[in-house]
């Protein structure tokens, strides 16, 4: 009897421990108390007799449960860092980003140990529970003997009085659920609208993506550099949650005011980002395509494709293309296949600095070493760029130097352990609220006073956020960004007026922002003459 009570709770705690963690983590007021599968499984094998398939039985359904328990924890941790439910067929490669961010925050001696001992304790688990589960042999004590079955029949029929009762009685439903059979059917459905996915991008894929037959293509820009940034984690709520508008706010009035004293005008506006808290690349490949890139299979599908992209609008306008991705520490064959002319990663930007936890490379050298390559440039140069001092962890924020001795980096060295470790902020929600807000606070202090230093007559400045931060740390439902243009040239920015931003630091709070897929057929019609045509040469080999 002491064992199979042992293994209900056992059971019935692994099964419910996702929707309780799950609870406290999202302040839920009233987690659910009971599975219904834990009372079937330990009700099930208390009637099950002493064969010699039974240990076999007991030792499966133990891996049933361990392996819930895992599927469902991921998919907590999906929910509240990228606010949405796991994806079995999509996300599995997520193991591997999963692994370099445990490294590049705890170190590989952490990361394994942390690792090991969750293997371990499921491991563990999964014995203990197939051991409760096994049938023993009868117990010579007649009353002992006829209180297991009994147990576990009852156990049977309350989790299937609980199934019929529970579907007309709002109290029982919201304490008795079945966690196994919801994650089936809702991976199921995913399944199923994953397959259905593939036939509708494949259809998206096959219209015309370029702009072969625009009537002056960008002519409008007049062979001015075209700079796009991306500011990491840079989301709507920055400027509309009270915690971090407080600093933020103050931070674009002061970068308003340096941007005006400087000969310069702003606009800023919203677009709809098809990610949060992480995966920026799907930002930056619905940006370039015009294509909305939601999933890895979206994405994966585009990579393998001949679709055009706003690279190849530039280079058909005779601009030369290139991208500065400081976060990219190993090969990138993507950017072989979106095609850009030069190509910055971590191992070809001259940083001598030190690395900084996640942030491979602090915002102030980028901006500095993206200024260089737009002054270098020969030609008329589109850009496409990603600043990530904003990345979680939020740690270190970094002072700003002198631009004058950025030089190779060497000169942020003494901040190379500044800050939390980050294996300790994760842990503290408050504490990467307050990380959060300064980190963005220092981008974009350091994005306003290159402004002033590098921008000029001859270039567009595009600056953005890529999705906003986690919802564990932010709280935000919605995936809108703030868009902010820049130019010595007003006229430059009259498209962007037309299309709905406003003058200033801040976006129009009563329109409905576009999506990020409408911005490349906007921004070249808006910058071409004539009336926007349709591709007829969609693949590069026809540029």
């Amino acid at each position: 009897m002491i064992r199979l009570v042992s293994a209900w709770v056992l059971v019935n705690g692994l099964l419910m421990g996702p929707s309780w963690l799950s609870a406290a983590v999202t302040h839920a007021p009233t987690p659910p108390w009971l599975s219904i599968e834990a009372a079937l499984i330990v009700g099930g094998m208390a009637l099950t007799p002493p064969r010699w398939w039974s240990r076999g039985l007991a030792r499966i359904l133990a891996g049933v449960v361990v392996l819930f328990a895992l599927t469902a924890l991921a998919d907590l941790v999906m929910q509240v860092s990228l606010g949405r439910p796991l994806n079995l067929s999509l996300d599995l490669y997520l193991v591997t980003a999963v692994y370099d961010l445990a490294v590049g925050n705890s170190g590989l001696a952490r990361t394994l140990f942390g690792f090991g001992a969750i293997a371990v304790s499921f491991a563990l688990s999964a014995f203990v529970i197939a051991w409760l589960l096994t049938p023993a042999a009868p117990n010579r004590k007649k009353t002992l003997t006829g209180l297991v079955p009994r147990f576990g029949g009852g156990l049977i029929v309350a989790g299937l009085g609980l199934v019929l009762i529970g579907r007309g009685v709002d109290p029982v439903r919201e304490r008795v659920v079945t966690p196994v059979i919801s994650l089936v059917l809702g991976q199921a459905e995913q399944f199923q609208a994953t397959a259905k996915e593939r036939e509708v991008f494949a259809v998206e894929l096959e219209r015309p993506g370029g702009f072969a037959d625009q009537p002056g293509l960008l002519s409008k820009l007049r062979g001015r550099n075209v700079v796009a940034t991306y500011i990491e984690s840079y989301g709507m709520a920055a400027l509309e949650d009270p915690e971090f508008a407080a600093t933020i706010r103050a931070r674009l009035d002061t970068t308003a005011a340096r941007i005006e004293g400087a000969g310069l005008h702003m606009a800023t506006g919203e677009l709809a980002s098809p990610t949060r808290g992480g995966q920026s690349w799907y930002a930056h490949g619905t940006m370039l395509t015009g294509l909305w890139l939601e999933n890895q299979l979206r994405y994966d599908l585009l990579i393998a494709s001949d679709r055009e992209t706003l690279v190849d609008d530039f280079r058909r306008a005779g601009y030369r293309t290139a991208t500065v991705m400081p976060a990219i520490t190993t090969a990138w064959p993507e950017a072989l296949r979106i095609g850009y002319d030069d190509v910055y990663t971590r191992p070809s930007i001259p940083y001598a600095g030190p690395p900084l936890y996640w942030v491979t490379i602090p915002d102030q050298f980028t901006w500095s070493f993206l200024g260089e390559v737009v002054r270098e440039a020969e030609a008329p140069l589109f850009v496409e760029a990603a600043m990530v001092s904003s990345h979680a962890p939020w740690t270190p924020v970094l002072p700003l130097v002198d631009w004058d001795s950025v030089g190779d980096g060497a000169i942020f060295d003494p901040h190379r352990e500044d800050g939390y470790p980050p294996e300790e902020l994760w842990w503290d929600v408050q504490a990467l609220r307050d990380g959060y807000t300064r980190s963005l606070d220092y981008s974009l202090q350091v994005m306003a006073e290159f402004a002033e230093r590098f921008l000029d007559e001859s270039t567009l400045l595009i600056v953005l956020g890529d999705h906003q931060a986690a919802p564990w740390v932010t709280g935000a439902s919605d995936p809108d960004v703030p868009v902010h243009v820049i130019a010595s040239d007003p006229v430059l920015l009259e498209p962007f007026f037309e299309w709905g931003f406003l003058s200033g630091a801040f976006p129009d709070p009563k329109n409905s922002p576009p999506r990020m897929d409408e911005f490349r057929e906007w921004f070249v019609g808006a910058f071409s003459d004539g009336t926007p045509g349709s591709a007829t040469l969609p693949t590069k080999e026809g540029a």
